[in-house]
């Protein structure tokens, strides 16, 4: 699962570091994320809560990959990588009904689930959710207990940091195409 990208050492590309999941990996991991989707869901009424920033890549590559009726909307819950406690604001302005509706929402990866804990459970207090599911392109070994469902391609072996598709780094690298481990700075 481990390619190297080809590195520019001038700032600051030197970050990058073994690439973990490749173009085609995520490809591959869309694809299997979204035949569980269509699947499990087939014939429901679903709104797809994208969390922005860093799920906008794997959204858009999701909803290419998704059968029937499809209604997005999006909320936002800044944090910080990594970590397990976030009272950040939950910036929901409900653009589409999710009442009698299952929601699934969609973000890059979980990392330590902190925050999508806490963007999971306000979705569940919202009158007339049926359910809600997590869809991401991978999770990682250290992830606290996220009492809902978890849709996902890949489980990571190790917590390393990991920046691309999505996964910032200082702001930075949320549009690499793959995944890889950040070089830290040491």
């Amino acid at each position: 699962m481990c390619n190297t990208p080809t590195q520019n050492t001038t700032a600051p590309h030197h970050f990058i570091g073994e690439v973990v999941l490749s173009t085609e990996q995520i490809a591959q991991g869309v694809q299997t994320v979204a035949n569980r989707i269509n699947q499990q869901f087939a014939g429901e009424k679903v709104v797809f809560v994208s969390v922005v920033p860093g799920g906008i890549l794997f959204t858009a590559d999701l909803m290419r990959k998704l059968e029937g009726q499809v209604k997005l909307d999006y909320v936002s819950c800044h944090h910080t990588p990594g970590s397990r406690t976030n009272n950040s604001e939950i910036i929901y302005q409900q653009n589409v009904s999710i009442n009698d509706a299952h929601v699934i929402l969609l973000d890059d990866a979980i990392e330590s689930g902190g925050t999508m804990k806490r963007v999971a459970a306000y979705f569940a207090a919202q009158e007339g959710v049926k359910s809600v599911s997590i869809a991401t392109l991978f999770v990682k070994p250290g992830r606290i207990d996220l009492p809902f469902q978890q849709l996902f391609a890949y489980e990571m072996e190790n917590d390393d940091m990991l920046i691309g598709y999505g996964l910032s780094w200082q702001e930075h690298f949320h549009n690499l195409p793959y995944v890889a481990k950040l070089v830290s700075e040491e």
